[in-house]
């Protein structure tokens, strides 16, 4: 574990050829101290982790438009890829971390063999961002809707599902309301 103290701190610790991460938190948030606990408690190597406290360190979430913490950072090199949200389980980050989650190698594949996905979500949803972590992991590519910033796409929403409440995901023309893990991956075979 490396606490890191600058941007160009940051970009010097960041290896060539490796996957990276970068934990963004603040210090005395529950939620900050949560992730920061658990990712501490990891029974892996976590000599590969960088910290950044955000209460002392201004200079780097704006760089990723990071705009909540606590996330994870996932980088390719110094390439930043994904973000993780939020407070998960031990699981979760080690499974991450270690990358033995299955991956859809969509290289290998007919990429128009996926159902299209539509996920309706809101910035301040936590299941939302969970939702979409979920996809990300298994390289499922999808639609992000912001139905806070667009009411027509709200309404047809609505019109679907017959509810309000996000997240929603409209996989290949079938609603899901709530974050139904088991539904999601049997309807994308993942």
């Amino acid at each position: 574990m490396k606490d890191i103290v600058s941007y160009s701190d940051l970009k010097e610790n960041l290896k060539d050829g490796e996957r990276n991460f970068v934990l963004l938190y603040k210090k005395g948030s529950k939620q900050s101290d949560c992730a920061y606990d658990v990712i501490s408690k990891l029974k892996i190597d976590k000599s590969e982790i960088l910290y950044v406290n955000v209460a002392n360190i201004r200079d780097i979430h704006g760089k990723y438009a990071i705009t909540s913490v606590p996330s994870l950072l996932e980088f390719d090199g110094s390439d930043f890829k994904n973000n993780y949200k939020g407070c998960q389980s031990s699981e979760y980050y080690t499974s991450l971390i270690e990358a033995s989650l299955y991956k859809a190698d969509i290289k290998d594949k007919d990429t128009s063999a996926q159902k299209s996905v539509t996920v309706y979500s809101t910035p301040t949803c936590s299941w939302c961002t969970t939702l979409k972590n979920h996809l990300n992991m298994y390289g499922i590519r999808y639609t992000d809707i912001d139905i806070s910033k667009n009411e027509s796409a709200a309404k047809a929403m609505m019109a679907k599902s017959g509810q309000q409440g996000v997240p929603q995901t409209d996989i290949g023309g079938e609603m899901i309301v709530g974050f139904d893990k088991n539904r999601i991956n049997l309807l994308l075979g993942i």
